[in-house]
Formats: C-alpha cells, sequence, structure tokens
C-alpha cells in the first residue's frame, strides 16, 4: 500500500486452479458459498473497501459491464458490512453486481489469498470462475490504490463462457 509492503493470507491462485469455497454474508445477513453463486461464468471483483475512490469507481464499472455481459454474474466482495454494501448501493444505483461481505469470516480473502493480515481488509483482485468451478482468470493487483485489468477479466469470462 503506497509503496509499503503488507502480507496477504492464503495462497496465490493461479488460472487452472479449482475456485475454493468461501463463507460470505449478504445483504440480507444470509450465508453465502462458492455453490450458492450457481454453475455459470462468475466475475468476483474483489476490493478494500466501498469507501475509497478506487474501489468506488471499480464497482461502479463493474455495475455497467454487468448489463453488457449474458450468461456471466459479477460479484463484489469486500469485508465492509452488509448494511454499508447496500447503503452505498442505493446511494449510486449499483444494482446489477452482487454484493458480498467477507466481515464475519474472513474465509474468502483467506482461501483466496486476499486478506491483509496488518489491516484484515482484502487487497484489490479479480478472479473468473467458469461454469465447472475452475479459475478462468486471476489478478492480485501490486498496489491497492491501482486499478485492475478490466479487459483482461471481462475477455477471460467471455471466452469462458458468456456473452
Amino acid at each position: 500500500m503506497r509503496g509499503n509492503p503488507l502480507t496477504l493470507v492464503g495462497p496465490e491462485l493461479k488460472t487452472g486452479d479449482p475456485a475454493p469455497d468461501f463463507n460470505l454474508v449478504d445483504g440480507s445477513l444470509k450465508p453465502v458459498t462458492l455453490k450458492d453463486t450457481g454453475n455459470h461464468v462468475r466475475i468476483i471483483s474483489v476490493i478494500p473497501s466501498l469507501d475509497t475512490p478506487v474501489c468506488d469507481a471499480q464497482t461502479k464499472r463493474f455495475n455497467e459491464e454487468a448489463a453488457k455481459l449474458q450468461g456471466v454474474d459479477i460479484i463484489t466482495v469486500s469485508m465492509d458490512l452488509p448494511f454499508a454494501q447496500k447503503r452505498w448501493c442505493g446511494a449510486f444505483g449499483v444494482d446489477k453486481v452482487k454484493m458480498l461481505s467477507d466481515h464475519k469470516e474472513a474465509s474468502f480473502g483467506t482461501n483466496y489469498g486476499t486478506l491483509i493480515k496488518d489491516l484484515r481488509i482484502e487487497s484489490r483482485a479479480i478472479f473468473v470462475i467458469d461454469a465447472d468451478n475452475k479459475i478462468r482468470h486471476a489478478e492480485y493487483v501490486k498496489e491497492v490504490a491501482d486499478f485492475p485489468n478490466y479487459e483482461a477479466a471481462l475477455s477471460a469470462a467471455r471466452s469462458a463462457g458468456g456473452a
């Protein structure tokens, strides 16, 4: 972060790896696992917090892209509480991205290698998971304040079977 190294917990996943399971919470406080996200192409956008400019822009960009992608779900994962996620989405009209919170167990961050140990927030990352729960694209953004490679993720989603 800002040139200072931070410790990430968990494995560094690569293309071809099986997508690990997780225990997240949705806006209704219901648990959500990998199985619950369906058996189609998913883009998982991982962000530190919706209340930062890059995370705000990243989530809005994926909300716009979701309208153009048939057969692809876009999920945003952060440590933000479900209440804060819901409030933020309502304030900005974000309605095509599914928001999930890792605040309870940090299982997503631990299993996907995105948990910043020092701060107990997620690092910035993008994963594309296909219908067979294989990772088709994984990007760990080196600097938390940088944007991910949107085009690489969208291209991977299209080639994985999405429109």
